[in-house]
């Protein structure tokens, strides 16, 4: 193995929100111990988004510094869009750009339907959506004064069904939305924008009052197998200069990394006389929900120009 990692970030500056604690904290180290610069960001409160504690962001600073990195603490509040702009102004104060911004931070409110109420999904959307959305377009124009920059979002395999968080997989949802119509706008800038969902145990994976792979006797090696470090290195190849793809998911964790898609089926064309039936969708079903053929659309465009194909023109 090399003394030297080939995948540098040697005069390169990072955010990381989140980052005083699980995935959040290994993104950054790792990060760091490959040469950049970063802004380790946690407003340090409980994973329900309650209170603040200045602790968890000093220490990994320090943790970082003390390993050869560097690294400045913030403690703003990514829940508010003050907060986001007074983050990237620690990075350019500190470091004067930003190449590189990690969107890990997030809070989790267990709460099933529908006594998920508007508070429960304002304060998720608050920290995931409008706290990517907000520390994203802060650091946008230092981006695109450089023409370049490395924007990473965190979704989770949530979206498969997650219904005793319903808020949390809704506003991980928002966030692939996000990704992929960002990543076409940010192209031709030099900018990628890519999403990562990571698998790994972290607290707000976690609920007291349910078993899970903290509290239920588990194979230690699987226990290690879901540590957040190991979700970290797909993080940092998105975060690099050599990343080759943009607008893309990427799943990580457990020592397996895979690509997540969104495909469609070629599905059924109704006859171009006349007007389709429910009747005539229900004989088909068979039809529009087979899987042969699938096709993954790199754009909006793309799959208007497939979906349509067969009216010509």
């Amino acid at each position: 193995m090399n003394a030297t990692p080939d995948f540098r970030f040697d005069g390169r500056v990072a955010i990381v929100t989140g980052a005083g604690r699980g995935l959040g904290r290994a993104h950054a180290r790792m990060l760091a111990a490959r040469g950049a610069r970063v802004v380790v960001n946690d407003l340090g409160g409980t994973k329900e988004g309650q209170g603040s504690d200045a602790g968890p962001a000093n220490d990994v600073a320090a943790e970082i510094t003390a390993a050869g990195g560097v690294a400045v603490a913030d403690t703003s509040n990514v829940g508010r869009e003050d907060g986001c702009h007074a983050l990237v102004e620690t990075a350019i104060r500190a470091f004067g750009r930003v190449d590189i911004v990690v969107n890990n931070a997030g809070i989790s409110r267990f709460a099933t339907f529908p006594e998920a109420d508007a508070e429960n999904l304002e304060r998720t959307l608050d920290v995931h959506v409008r706290g990517t959305w907000h520390t994203t377009r802060a650091a946008w124009p230092h981006m695109i004064k450089q023409g370049y920059g490395r924007v990473v979002t965190t979704t989770s395999t949530g979206m498969f069904g997650l219904p005793d968080n319903l808020a949390y997989a809704t506003a991980k949802g928002a966030l692939i939305g996000f990704t992929r119509s960002l990543a076409v706008a940010a192209a031709p800038h030099g900018i990628l924008v890519n999403c990562i969902a990571p698998n790994a145990v972290t607290r707000p994976s976690t609920a007291a009052a349910k078993p899970n792979i903290t509290t239920a006797p588990q194979d230690p090696a699987r226990v290690r197998a879901m540590q957040t470090d190991l979700v970290s290195p797909m993080v940092a190849y998105l975060a690099h200069e050599d990343c080759v793809v943009n607008g893309e998911i990427l799943v990580a964790g457990g020592h397996r990394f895979a690509r997540w898609f969104l495909g469609v089926t070629p599905g059924y064309c109704s006859p171009s006389e006349g007007t389709p039936t429910v009747e005539e969708i229900a004989r088909h079903w068979g039809e529009i929900n087979d899987q042969a053929g699938y096709y993954v659309p790199e754009n909006l465009h793309d799959w208007a120009s497939r979906f349509l194909g067969h009216l010509g023109g």
